[in-house]
């Protein structure tokens, strides 16, 4: 298992949300729903508040993420409801995907990982999205200035332009920047992508 600081700052704060029932999707969240579809990949899932939306509206979904709190709650519920979720507990940082997705979701992940290591695992994402299929990926960028719950050894605030040209080539369905207002007069600033992959057609 991953037990890095920043893996330690989640599951403190899902323990919190487990209590307290603050179970609701967030922003980010609400903006992907409706691009779920088939077989979903949630890499990064915490809770699973949005697997198990995706699986209520009848979508398979692999759900992952660092956090044992995270993972034993969603099971739990995913059980209670008989709703179509594997969930496991990894080092998102060095899973190897296997598989391929109609929907791969990476919801504020990626910066938590040194820069090297993001575009890696980025790439990875991509290429297990089908042709057609479709991938959500939200990240910090440059501007942010809330820094708590980054580990201090290594992450990646992505710079402002970096996620589309990542995505070049495919559908942008969605490229949407949005600042936050944080702790100490501090700022998270993200960028969300919403991208169809191209299908690859064979001449005749």
């Amino acid at each position: 298992m991953n037990t890095d600081s920043s893996v330690s700052f989640f599951d403190q704060q899902f323990q919190r949300q487990v209590r307290e029932s603050d179970l609701a999707l967030n922003p980010f969240e609400q903006q992907a729903l409706p691009h779920l579809q088939g077989v979903v990949l949630d890499y990064g899932c915490g809770l699973g508040n949005l697997a198990l939306a995706a699986a209520r509206r009848g979508c398979n979904v692999v759900a992952l993420d660092g956090s044992h709190t995270a993972i034993e709650h969603l099971r739990l519920v995913a059980q209670a409801e008989s709703l179509s979720i594997t969930a496991n507990e990894a080092d998102l940082r060095t899973y190897e995907v296997r598989g391929e997705y109609d929907t791969v979701v990476c919801i504020g992940l990626l910066m938590f990982f040194d820069c090297p290591t993001a575009f890696a695992q980025l790439e990875q994402l991509q290429a297990r999205v089908r042709p057609g299929g479709v991938a959500v990926v939200n990240v910090l960028v440059e501007g942010t200035t809330f820094h708590r719950m980054f580990d201090p050894s290594g992450h990646c605030l992505f710079a402002r332009d970096e996620m589309n040209s990542r995505f070049v080539g495919w559908e942008i369905l969605l490229s949407e920047y949005q600042d936050f207002a944080a702790p100490n007069n501090t700022t998270k600033s993200f960028v969300t992508i919403i991208a169809r992959k191209p299908v690859v057609r064979v001449a005749a």
